[in-house]
């Protein structure tokens, strides 16, 4: 038997286990806690230049109100079949209506969503321009952030949602954009609460990953972990011992890196690194919210009781689907069931 005719087989019997592993999805009970992000997208045709300033004029078209952070995060678990609790924050206020409305309608849980009128909702709108006929281009990005949550009455409930959430769950997803939501006495409560039954936590912070030591996993991209570190990943070596400190420094019992076009590296603790190809087209169209649906099907084949290794490949099939989307995107069981069919065909 040749080698090439063996890795075809070794990658069929991969692809196979990762379908039924998908078909498994649907009994998970996942929680996410974190920073919930109203992404709205206000689309707009180019009309004229103004005469006040060398600025194009929009004619507005339309706009739409997606869910980003964490709310993204739990949209893509109930895409892909799984049950999403989420617990965080919103503010009583237009966009955290909009955004809860969208959640419910996608079928998430938002029993546990605190809605507080001292809380505005971080709102990120992304204004896409274009000529009649033309495919509609981002030309700029207006944010609107709260301080970070320092209620500590909010605080207290959302806590307190989360510890009876948490309960039930099969999982638990942090995801962190760093708008203080989840922070040391959210990593608190759920070391108390996962040491006790091994409860599978997974991380999704932007810049605070250090802070979230002693849980399960973690899927940072190249730059992040660059940061985290203070210094630059040059080559496969550098990235490879990178990847074991991290891990080691976090106390993880895997690090899944993720390098856009580049594919991804899992790196589990006392195992040599392993580089993950990557799936679909080498030029995406948008990458907004990729890394949210990375972490949903990353944590939910791991909720499935997935090693490491299925899991990453699982999410690698996800990231690669959800980059050639535009816009905050989910991705659903049959788009990686066909992805899974692809690769074991070629």
């Amino acid at each position: 038997m040749t080698l090439e005719r063996t890795s075809q087989e070794n990658r069929s019997g991969r692809e196979e286990r990762l379908g039924a592993l998908l078909r498994s999805f649907s009994d998970r009970r996942m929680v996410v806690v974190g920073d919930l992000v109203a992404d709205q997208f206000l689309f707009g045709e180019i009309s004229r230049v103004s005469r006040e300033a060398p600025v194009l004029i929009l004619r507005h078209e339309r706009t739409e109100t997606v869910p980003g952070g964490a709310a993204n995060c739990a949209a893509n678990l109930v895409a892909m079949g799984a049950r999403a609790t989420l617990v965080g924050v919103v503010g009583e206020d237009e966009a955290g209506r909009a955004l809860v409305a969208k959640l419910r309608a996608a079928g998430v849980d938002c029993s546990r969503i605190i809605q507080s009128p001292v809380f505005r909702t971080t709102t990120k709108v992304r204004i896409l321009a274009g000529q009649a006929h033309s495919t509609r281009q981002q030309v700029i990005r207006v944010d609107y952030e709260d301080a970070p949550l320092a209620d500590n009455e909010v605080r207290g409930k959302m806590l307190a949602q989360l510890r009876e959430a948490v309960a039930g769950a099969d999982a638990v997803i942090v995801s962190d954009y760093n708008y203080g939501v989840a922070d040391e006495q959210t990593a608190a409560l759920l070391r108390e609460m996962t040491h006790k039954n091994a409860l599978p936590v997974l991380v999704d912070s932007r810049f605070r990953l250090l802070e979230f030591s002693g849980f399960t996993s973690a899927t940072p991209n190249e730059d992040e972990v660059e940061a985290l570190l203070g210094r630059k990943l040059i080559d496969r070596a550098t990235l490879e011992a990178a990847g074991a400190e991290l891990c080691a420094r976090l106390n993880y019992r895997a690090l899944l890196i993720t390098r856009g076009s580049q594919g991804m590296m899992l790196q589990e603790t006392d195992a040599d690194p392993f580089h993950i190809e990557p799936v679909g087209a080498r030029e995406a169209i948008d990458v907004t919210g990729a890394g949210d649906t990375v972490i949903a099907a990353y944590a939910l084949a791991l909720a499935s009781g997935a090693s490491f290794a299925d899991a990453a490949h699982l999410a690698n099939h996800a990231g690669g689907l959800v980059v050639m989307k535009r816009g905050t995107a989910s991705v659903n069981r049959p788009e990686i069931l066909a992805s899974l069919v692809h690769a074991s065909e070629t």
